[in-house]
């Protein structure tokens, strides 16, 4: 249940222990760990089935700094905790530092893998978990390539899914694929059409039925007015038009502050109408079409 008293529509797993939040940066800086735990405690209690977890590039310098934290968050919520860094050697400490017992038992998840981080997968020695991969770029003749079709994040999420399932011993449920959302406005090649094209794909895949499909909702509305030309919340209303268009094809879990009221839009919903034409827009269009969103 969240704040509100509903049902989620979604796994949320909470993304507010990251330094990219001023105010979560403040508590980080000052080294304030009851703030933490509060802040954990908020996510849980919205609704968060799992916490987002980085403290950003003190990680690498101050492994003690970083497990005290950890450590204080498992002290103060049984939600697993997802860590979200791309280095091996940091994600070992974590690994390490976490206590699937203050959880229920439940695995940490390692956010993110990739075709060009494989290695990663060598993490998977020190306990089991949980994936979290990335599917927006791939392995091709030993160079990383982004994917910008469908096809291409659709292609590389089911290889590489399968491949920690049949090689690596993960059972479905614990893979989750990571379908990148764009900054609307900056998404002249329709990188938010391709992704939802791709839920799609991987959502009525046989192949891949029980494994997750999800997205950093926060992206979309970035750089954008607050208010919508309808006078709504606009970054709220961007983000539920996504998961309005996503959840039908398969997205069940998503990255995002719990505590945001997530809900589907109805179809006369003035933004994701809007929301509608940006995709089927490209170029320079995708701006005279964002501009509605907060313009007459």
């Amino acid at each position: 249940m969240n704040e509100t008293g509903a049902a989620p529509l979604f796994t949320v797993i909470g993304d507010r222990i990251n330094p990219g939040f001023k105010s979560t940066k403040a508590l980080l800086e000052s080294g304030d760990m009851a703030g933490i735990q509060a802040l954990a405690r908020r996510q849980v209690d919205a609704g968060a089935a799992a916490l987002d977890f980085t403290i950003g590039p003190r990680a690498k310098d101050d492994p003690d700094f970083l497990m005290q934290v950890i450590r204080a968050v498992q002290a103060a919520v049984t939600a697993p905790i997802c860590f979200d860094y791309p280095e091996p050697a940091v994600q070992a400490v974590c690994l390490r530092a976490y206590d699937p017992d203050r959880a229920g038992g439940a695995k940490p998840i390692i956010n993110s893998m990739a075709e060009t981080r494989w290695h990663m997968v060598d993490l998977l020695n020190i306990r089991p978990c949980r994936v979290m991969l990335m599917a927006s770029e791939r392995l091709e003749d030993g160079v990383g390539k982004p994917n910008k079709t469908a096809a291409e994040i659709a292609g590389t999420a089911k290889r590489a899914a399968l491949r920690l399932v049949r090689e690596h011993g993960l059972v479905p449920d614990d893979v989750i694929i990571d379908v990148s959302i764009s900054a609307l406005i900056a998404d002249t090649a329709g990188m938010n059409r391709e992704a939802l094209a791709a839920i799609g794909l991987i959502g009525s895949d046989p192949e891949l039925r029980g494994i997750h499909i999800s997205g950093g909702l926060s992206n979309i509305a970035q750089q954008l007015p607050p208010k919508a030309a309808d006078g709504s919340d606009l970054k709220l209303q961007l983000e539920c038009a996504f998961l309005t268009l996503a959840r039908p094809l398969g997205m069940d879990t998503v990255l995002a502050t719990p505590w945001r009221g997530f809900r589907m839009l109805p179809e006369d919903n003035y933004v994701l109408g809007v929301f509608r034409q940006v995709l089927q827009a490209s170029g320079t269009d995708v701006l005279r079409q964002v501009r509605k969103l907060y313009r007459r």
